[in-house]
């Protein structure tokens, strides 16, 4: 497919750049104002353009990664030069009613919501759409499906998604820090100590994908009677270790939705 990302940051050139190492069939082009961050995607064969409507009119799909101050510009800038396409959001709080009633009827908005791990193959993007444009919307399942995994889920819950999926790679990664500053008290060097954690991370979260099972039955094969890791676990959970990260993610809704 020919995927036309408008919105060259942090986001769309992940989005580039997992395409360009994991589905390099596609032909994709990333825009931004100023290119010279993301030049280095032209060597991956990725287009890159400081315009726009650069070769627009021939992408099937176009994904929007900008600020939601930016929509309106955008839009009435590709608008007038292209026609029955499909135009996948990443912008944060802006609706699937709200994108379709500024695209017209003419095209078809499908929201999305990646992370940055896309460009390691390893995004958890959550898909959106109304049923009448089901098949465009697996088109970009499928899309995403070659950047990690791609559940689609209830538009109500795309907010939570955006904490849940896109937020929480921050998440992981402050946990990994506090791993890799914990694991310098107890004697490594800061690199060891950091490779140690984030591939104990990384092999956690593989189980999880793997088998299917609850979490909770991963940590009883780990912990045993009176051994260090309950006595750990214990302390953590003494200091608000699972209550402290749950109430961070509610709280990161609630500033989503203005609560």
């Amino acid at each position: 497919m020919k995927v036309h990302i408008i919105g060259g940051g942090n986001l769309g050139a992940a989005i580039a750049l997992g395409m360009a190492k994991n589905a390099s069939e596609h032909q994709v082009t990333v825009t931004r104002r100023n290119t010279a961050s993301i030049l280095y995607l032209e060597k991956l064969g990725v287009t890159v353009s400081s315009d726009n409507k650069h070769n627009i009119q021939e992408a099937d799909v176009i994904i929007l990664t900008i600020k939601p101050y930016q929509v309106d510009t955008v839009l009435t800038e590709i608008l007038p030069v292209i026609s029955n396409k499909i135009i996948a959001s990443g912008v944060s709080g802006l609706s699937i009613e709200a994108l379709q009633n500024k695209i017209g009827e003419d095209h078809q908005a499908i929201r999305i919501m990646p992370n940055i791990a896309a460009q390691y193959g390893a995004s958890a993007t959550c898909i959106s759409f109304n049923e009448k444009h089901a098949e465009q919307g697996q088109k970009l399942v499928t899309i995403f499906k070659e950047l990690g995994t791609a559940p689609v889920i209830d538009e109500k819950l795309m907010d939570a998604a955006t904490v849940l999926a896109a937020s929480g790679t921050a998440f992981a990664l402050r946990y990994i820090r506090a791993s890799m500053q914990a694991g310098i008290e107890i004697g490594f060097d800061w690199k060891t100590a950091l490779a140690i954690s984030a591939q104990t991370v990384k092999g956690a979260a593989e189980m999880v994908m793997e088998e299917q099972i609850h979490p909770e039955q991963l940590i009883d094969r780990v912990t045993t009677p009176q051994g260090c890791t309950i006595t750990g676990l214990s302390e953590m959970e003494s200091h608000g270790f699972s209550s402290s990260l749950i109430r961070g993610i509610k709280a990161a809704v609630k500033k989503i939705k203005g609560v």
